[in-house]
This record gives structure tokens, sequence and C-alpha cells, in this order.
């Protein structure tokens, strides 16, 4: 596990989404998360909006299902599988901005419902729902395990849960950790990260079957070289963005350095990014 030099909270997390909230709307859009190129020809929208069916997909979902949105962010992914799918989402954000505008929007998309809540501590009833997801934020995590352990309390026994997430080599070299893995956590407020073999664990020592894995770094990598050519754009372009970064009371500007350190991770193999197809067993008594 990939840990940052200086210790990441939930209130690092939600203060940097907060502070970064405009910035996220402008250069991210609705959906705070990578895109998912299959062919290679899809416009940026076309692919963020790839991913979220990428888990659609693997969720099976159908009409009337009740969904989990862990770490629901502006909450567009809720709104695309209630509109599409007939499913009822109940999403989660640590992030009062977000909380804010994803509530806002579901009100007119109807069947979705945002808590500003931490969902390590949700307040959910046991096995009541029949699916969950976390598309980018178990990396936001502070306590991983229990992450995973509330996501098998609150599914039905054969309930799934989809967890795309940013993912360590197996075996990071020194420079990796020093350069590029570490600065990414402490800078992008991830109180830790993963490898594959990590999450696996942790989802099976919570109950889960792990049904599917999908690699899909090189399918998700050409979104940092799209947002890194963005953000340079709009800071030469934008007095906005340059006072902020002047800014020495803006806590969060740091964020910036962590663009290019992500793009370069992808491309060296230092990082990856997973999609874990969980089941919780339809066992009688399984744990």
């Amino acid at each position: 596990m990939i840990l940052p030099d200086i210790p990441q909270d939930a209130r690092a997390v939600a203060d940097h989404y907060d502070e970064l909230d405009p910035f996220y709307r402008e250069v991210w859009g609705e959906h705070v998360h990578h895109g998912l190129w299959t062919s290679g020809r899809e416009t940026r929208a076309q692919a963020v909006e790839a991913l979220s069916l990428a888990v659609a997909d693997r969720l099976a979902l159908r009409a009337g299902a009740r969904l989990i949105d862990i770490g629901c962010g502006y909450g567009a992914t809720a709104r695309l599988f209630a509109g599409r799918f007939g499913a009822a989402v109940t999403g989660f954000t640590v992030a009062k901005a977000q909380a804010d505008h994803a509530g806002t929007a579901a009100g007119a998309a109807g069947h979705v419902t945002i808590l500003h809540r931490d969902w390590l501590a949700n307040g959910l009833p046991d096995a009541a729902f029949d699916g969950a997801y976390a598309i980018e934020s178990s990396e936001h995590m502070v306590d991983k395990q229990r992450f995973f352990a509330e996501a098998w309390r609150t599914l039905r026994p054969g309930g799934r849960l989809v967890v795309c997430a940013w993912l360590a080599a197996e075996r990071s070299s020194g420079w990796a950790v020093r350069h590029l893995l570490e600065p990414i956590c402490r800078e992008g407020r991830l109180p830790s990260m993963g490898s594959e073999s990590e999450y696996r664990a942790m989802a099976e020592a919570a109950g889960f079957t792990v049904a599917g894995f999908a690699d899909v770094s090189r399918q998700v990598r050409r979104t940092w070289d799209i947002i890194v050519a963005d953000v340079a754009r709009r800071v030469a372009t934008s007095a906005r963005y340059r006072a902020f970064l002047r800014d020495a009371r803006a806590g969060n500007r740091i964020f910036v350095a962590t663009l290019p350190r992500l793009a370069i991770a992808y491309r060296t193999g230092a990082m990856r990014y997973g999609i874990f197809t969980l089941v919780r067993p339809d066992i009688p008594g399984a744990s």
C-alpha cells in the first residue's frame, strides 16, 4: 500500500473538492472520472459515459434496481443509471459543493437521492440494495477494508459491487514511489493507494467473491493527456486560473502538479486502472 508522507483524511478530501469545485466543473464537467476509449475515435464526452456504461454492464442492471453510488461526485452517473435503466440510486459524497450541485440536479431527474455523508458512516440498513459502485472513490477512503465491509453489509445476497480504482503497480520502484505515487497520494488527497492484489485481498476478507477484473489502463490513460493540455491552455488564457495558482491561501493549488504525474505514471506502468466486479455470495449464512 502506498501511503502519503502527510496523512490524509476525509476532511482533507472534502476540502480538496470544495476548494477546487469550480475548476472541476469547468475542466471535468459533470462526470469527475476517467474516460474509456475502446475504438480510439470517441469524443471525451462519449469516453466518459462509456466508463459509466461499463460499470452498468458489470452490475447487470435491471429496472427498479436499488443502487448505491459510493462517492457520487456531481451525480452524473447516478442520473444516467436512473434515466436509462430505471434504477433508484442513493449517492454519497463528503464534498458539500458536490452534494449541493448533485442534489439540485437529482431533484429534476427523479429516483436519485444525494447524501452529504461519509460512506464509512453511511447509516444504511443491512442487505437493502441490489448493487453498489465506486468510480474512483475508494482511493479517498481512510479505511479501505471498512469501505468493502460496508458495501458487503448493505448489499443483499447475490448483490454486486463494481469498483473502478487507481492502482499502484504490484512492484513499484523507489523512483516511482518517490516521484510519482507518493506525491499523487499527498497532492490528490488519497489516504493510500493499493495494488490489484491488495484490493482483491480486502474484498475477499469482507466476504466478496471476485467475479471479474479488467485492467483498462491503456483505454483510460488518454484522459490525462487531455486534462493536462486543457488545464495548460486555461492557465495560459485565464487570469482567474493564474491568480488561483499564485494564491498562497489555496491549499489545493498543488494538485496541478499531480496532473502530469498521473500522465507519466500511466505511461510508465507505475499506475494501473482496474475495474473489479465483486459479488456478495447468495449463500445462507455466508459471511
